[in-house]
């Protein structure tokens, strides 16, 4: 059955995100769940010239793996994923979960194994997308379990979905419109790029950064859907200060309440949670760059008008900052190395700004430029 909105997010996808050219080998990861989206890209690549390779997982596949996997089998790579990420043209992913707390009680141990073990097909993806020899999406696709997170009917969720990913009946030209918000944040990026010390001040917030040298990232529906952002990677020890994240902040199906943690040259010295610090604890222990930023960001998308429990749409949401702790992305200049990368939000809207290099950048939620 054709599915209108379905088929303008492949376009998305298609032509704007990753551009697929004829000769592309196109790899696309999701579950069953996704098969609409499938469908109509596994059409349009195809119309377009390239060879699509559809990687599809059962509904609850990872809650198999964990039930049953010995060590050695976490920490193996599949094949065919290792050929995708390591010699294909394009890679689109797409999340599209049925459970979102199946992994709440799996051994820590066991997810930080797993993640260990997948650590070099997301250094292949960070490394050959900033070489340009990757252009790698990573997106998702609505499920119950992503409207029962958000506190909406599926419905209810579809419309909030494409809307704002803007691939719903409203907006006539998809492409078209991802194309203009590139052109609007290229005037912001503009304006912060080359700069040195960010100060960032508000009732949840009082630190300091370095971007010197850094490269800011236009997000625009390139790499993510919903996008919506401007981000780059501080300078690694140059944090100082301390923020209390105003969202929860989910990771590996754990959700983690009231996170408040401190920087002393770039590392995180202190961290506190309301809901699950053990785990916020354990995470930060992963390995030598779990504790130092490797992005800070300002979300742009007003259409996120609320918080979902979906870091994909949470991040972006107008109005508000966020950072990253772990990998960071080399093609913005971050030299963080991890296994993990997790992104936590603050809200800015009232009684607070952004300055870069003394001149204010930011306030209550709004670019002054």
């Amino acid at each position: 059955m054709f599915d209108l909105r379905a088929h303008k997010f492949a376009q998305i996808l298609v032509d704007h995100s990753t551009k697929i050219k004829p000769g592309d080998r196109v790899a696309v990861t999701a579950t069953t769940v996704a098969e609409p989206l499938l469908r109509s890209l596994y059409a349009l690549i195809l119309t377009r010239g390239g060879y699509p390779h559809l990687l599809v997982d059962l509904p609850g596949q990872d809650e198999l793996l964990y039930a049953n996997a010995k060590d050695e089998q976490l920490d193996f790579i599949p094949v065919f994923h290792k050929i995708a990420f390591e010699e294909f043209d394009v890679l689109i992913k797409v999340r599209s979960e049925t459970n979102t707390r199946a992994l709440t009680n799996v051994d820590g141990a066991r997810l930080a194994r797993r993640q260990r073990g997948l650590a070099p097909l997301l250094e292949a993806q960070m490394v050959r997308g900033a070489q340009k020899s990757l252009r790698w999406m990573s997106t998702q696709y609505p499920t119950n379990a992503y409207a029962m997170e958000a506190d909406m009917g599926f419905e209810e969720y579809q419309d909030f979905f494409f809307r704002a990913c803007h691939a719903d009946e409203n907006t006539s030209d998809p492409v078209g419109y991802w194309q203009g918000v590139e052109r609007e944040q290229a005037k912001i990026v503009s304006h912060i790029e080359g700069h040195d010390k960010v100060v960032l001040h508000g009732p949840n917030v009082d630190l300091t950064l370095s971007i010197k040298g850094r490269t800011f990232r236009n997000a625009s529906g390139q790499q993510n859907l919903p996008d919506g952002e401007i981000y780059t990677g501080p300078v690694e020890d140059s944090a100082n200060g301390w923020v209390r994240y105003t969202y929860p902040a989910m990771y590996q199906g754990r959700l983690v309440e009231g996170i408040e943690l401190t920087f002393e040259k770039g590392r995180v010295v202190k961290a506190t949670a309301t809901k699950n610090e053990d785990y916020l604890l354990r995470m930060l222990d992963t390995d030598a760059g779990s504790r130092y930023l490797g992005e800070f960001a300002i979300g742009t998308n007003f259409e996120i008008n609320r918080f979902t429990r979906n870091i994909l749409f949470d991040e972006k949401i107008g109005g508000s900052f966020h950072t990253a702790v772990g990998a960071g992305y080399p093609e913005t200049g971050s030299k963080n190395k991890s296994v993990i990368h997790w992104d936590m939000i603050c809200d800015m809207r009232e009684n607070a700004e952004i300055t870069v290099d003394g001149e204010v950048f930011y306030r209550n939620g709004q670019f002054v430029i």
